[in-house]
């Protein structure tokens, strides 16, 4: 049966690239590709190593979100973020501290560098910008086509950093209901999308901790496609929820991903890229009991066991998740970790409180927001 799957994988995998190669031509020879544009990711990375992740596609003109956009024109981005036509070996040239870097995309248009800084990296500020520079590509390229990836280096002072889920932790998204997702998804854009209320100003005093430095970083991990990275992104700069590097997953037809959701797979491996990379630092992780966040948390803690300080799991309502959850977290605290499934922001930012995690003064503050926050049309609790 083993090897019947991966015959069909890499069938797949041969009808897809031959597919992909006459699609490419077609469009080519229609001049569809322009114009072009430069996808970074905001990525992260250590005074050794920076990563630096993006893509080059073509500009299919995807609007800026408005509050008073249609739900046909939200349908509509919706639909130019996933037909996106991909530039496959377009050179690129990345440059920091005086250095240039040459780098290729990959058949999806993507492209992964790490970098070694040749000098010591100045620490005064978090986040680090790289220019990236497209110099040829199987199409018209135009002259000085640039753009800037940001990359956080946490501060040697920062006391510790959180890791957290997106959907249905910070945004509602009812991943565990098919039809409603998607009515989530595509017919609302980053600013009619609102965060569960509370989250902005717990989120803000983890990030602002015990030392008042507001140094702690974030890092957003979800199994949502790159296609949603634009709106993700600006989801959190509109809602003030502390900015992080964004590490999302690519769907195609790889191993096993025709056969078995890779949530938990891909889940467990950006974490523990992020644990490996800041072997100093511990880390607070937040999700929800709707997917498989408590049981990849748990894996976390018996890998990592030492270095998970709290972990905060919204209910979202479905009893036989929250039963998982319940069990998980008395298994963990045999191991003296502490994982609660809080159904609001307040409670967990009670518990961070108790636990020296955030100033108790803060408390007033999620509360308000938690309250202000809510209205008709917004989620009226999460973490």
């Amino acid at each position: 049966m083993a090897e019947l799957k991966e015959n069909l994988l890499a069938l797949s995998k041969q009808i897809e690239n031959k597919f992909d190669d006459l699609i490419f031509d077609l469009r080519q020879r229609l001049n569809l590709f322009q114009p072009l544009q430069i996808i970074t990711y905001r990525s992260y990375g250590s005074v050794n190593r920076l990563y630096v992740k993006g893509r080059v596609i073509a500009d299919k003109g995807i609007t800026v979100s408005a509050d008073k956009d249609s739900i046909l024109n939200n349908i509509l981005n919706m639909y130019k973020r996933f037909e996106s036509d991909e530039i496959p070996n377009a050179r690129l040239r990345v440059r920091f501290e005086n250095q240039e870097h040459l780098v290729t995309t990959d058949a999806e248009g993507y492209f992964v560098i790490n970098l070694a800084p040749q000098f010591p990296l100045q620490l005064e500020d978090i986040w680090h910008n790289i220019i990236v520079e497209l110099l040829e590509a199987p199409v018209p390229v135009p002259v000085g086509l640039q753009a800037k990836a940001e990359i956080l280096v946490p501060p040697p002072d920062a006391e510790y950093g959180i890791i957290s889920d997106i959907d249905d932790t910070i945004i509602k998204t009812d991943a565990t209901n098919l039809i409603t997702m998607s009515g989530n998804v595509f017919l609302h854009n980053a600013r009619t999308r609102l965060p569960f209320a509370g989250v902005s100003a717990f989120y803000k005093s983890l990030q602002l901790g015990r030392n008042g430095k507001r140094n702690n970083p974030f890092f957003y991990v979800s199994s949502s496609p790159w296609n949603l990275y634009d709106l993700l992104h600006d989801f959190l700069d509109i809602n003030e929820i502390p900015a992080g590097p964004l590490l999302l997953r690519d769907f195609g037809l790889e191993t096993n991903k025709l056969f078995k959701s890779d949530h938990m797979g891909h889940k467990f491996k950006e974490i523990e890229n992020i644990l490996i990379t800041y072997p100093q630092l511990n880390f607070v992780l937040i999700g929800d009991s709707g997917q498989e966040d408590p049981v990849i948390y748990r894996e976390v803690v018996k890998k990592y066991p030492t270095r998970i300080l709290a972990i905060y799991i919204r209910d979202v309502q479905l009893p036989e998740r929250a039963k998982i959850a319940v069990e998980i977290s008395e298994e963990l605290k045999k191991g003296k970790v502490e994982m609660l499934l809080v159904e609001n922001t307040v409670t967990a930012a009670e518990h961070a409180a108790n636990s020296g995690l955030i100033f108790s003064n803060a408390l007033p503050a999620i509360e308000e927001n938690k309250e202000k926050d809510k209205s008709p049309a917004a989620p009226d609790s999460g973490i």
